[in-house]
């Protein structure tokens, strides 16, 4: 793995993002305020005359705003481009689609690798803990500034699907249509097990240096790396990776004890190195925490169904959406968010979709996916006339 990543010891190339700056700040639940903020974006697609026809797409943990363009680091497609598109289930054509950076992110957002102010260093590890509602705050503040006054839908997976949901709790009346998908209300036990081992991972690098490895041109790889690796893992389900990978092996057929490297491997490895070119350590330290201390029903007296009152009397339309292999938020945990919302007379559908790829199916090509994702949001339009 050391000459995998031994190209990525110094930090990533700066870019240009796309962002909108706002001096006075944010004030966080922590009851840190950061100032000024920075939020950076890309729109797609045309807002048309009554502003009514904006979808907000939120990203999930590695993700960023890129959805369906080139990215400007990896030049690879968009995340989304099989779903944000022209004629595609969230249609451009139709549609003015918005996705913002999270904040605590490193694409252009205040997060801990931006400096704190012009020409000071960069936040680091004393970047303010965020949560889940902190980053939907931020999208807010960007929401007002483009002059939306209400989303036709806000959709998401996994990361994602928790801003989903914190923006049907906190911000009701500005929700037309939610779509959480492969998500949950909170993290398992097992969620945070696992992103503790990727934390753990960083701060054991020798070049994490205490969160300050900016100061020499170094970055925590390493670390970073395997982080990715075992976050990746529970990306896919073991149908998904017997299928693409077996037991095969990489350049050989078959074992000599020497240089052999199963194929599982070496994807592996490939996923980690590329990973530490297009992400900052301490934001995903950062991000992974937000995801570990999100918890819908305790922001609200502990009942679930709470959270969703207001939205529910602000007549805002739920599609939920599972996929059978993915076992890192499992079909049980969208089914006990059915039923909060059903508790709370919220409008729902509900939908598993079965799938052998897991966690990431809903990256991939699922095409009963896209049409259900694709059927809600036409049927959302319609009743609004958009």
């Amino acid at each position: 793995m050391s000459q995998d990543i031994a190209a990525y010891t110094a930090p990533f190339a700066e870019v240009a993002h796309q962002r909108t700056v706002f001096p006075e700040g944010l004030a966080l639940d922590c009851g840190a305020t950061v100032a000024p903020l920075a939020v950076a974006w890309r729109a797609y697609g045309t807002l048309n005359a009554a502003r009514s026809n904006a979808i907000l797409v939120c990203h999930a943990l590695t993700g960023d705003q890129y959805v369906a363009e080139t990215h400007p680091l990896t030049g690879k497609p968009g995340w989304w481009g099989n779903v944000v598109g022209p004629g595609l289930p969230i249609d451009t054509e139709r549609y003015f689609v918005v996705c913002s950076n999270v904040l605590g992110g490193c694409m252009g957002t205040t997060g801990p690798r931006e400096p704190r102010a012009e020409g000071e260093e960069p936040w680091g590890t004393d970047f303010p803990q965020v949560t889940i509602r902190d980053m939907v705050r931020a999208q807010h503040r960007l929401m007002e500034h483009l002059g939306i006054g209400r989303w036709l839908a806000v959709v998401g997976g996994s990361m994602g699907g928790m801003q989903v949901l914190e923006w049907a709790a906190t911000y009701p009346e500005a929700v037309g249509a939610a779509a959480p998908i492969a998500t949950a209300v909170h993290h398992s036990a097992q969620n945070i097990a696992f992103d503790e081992v990727g934390r753990a991972a960083i701060h054991n690098d020798p070049d994490w240096r205490g969160g300050r490895y900016w100061e020499d041109g170094s970055l925590p790889a390493r670390g970073l790396s395997v982080a990715r690796m075992v976050a990746h893992i529970t990306y896919l389900s073991e149908q998904a990776l017997t299928r693409k990978f077996g037991r095969r092996l990489r350049g050989a057929s078959a074992l000599t004890f020497l240089e052999d490297v199963f194929e599982v491997e070496s994807y592996l490895r490939h996923q980690g190195s590329t990973f530490v070119r297009r992400f900052d350590a301490n934001a995903y330290l950062t991000i992974t925490r937000a995801m570990d201390f999100f918890d819908l029903a305790a922001e609200h007296g502990g009942e679930l169904a709470a959270a969703f009152r207001g939205a529910s009397a602000a007549g805002t339309r739920f599609c939920v959406v599972s996929f059978s292999s993915d076992w890192l938020f499992p079909t049980e945990e969208s089914r006990t968010l059915v039923r909060a919302l059903n508790a709370a007379a919220a409008n729902v559908s509900f939908v598993e979709i079965r799938s052998d790829k897991g966690h990431d199916a809903f990256l991939l090509d699922e095409p009963d996916f896209h049409r259900t994702l694709g059927g809600f949001l036409a049927g959302c339009a319609e009743r609004l006339g958009v």
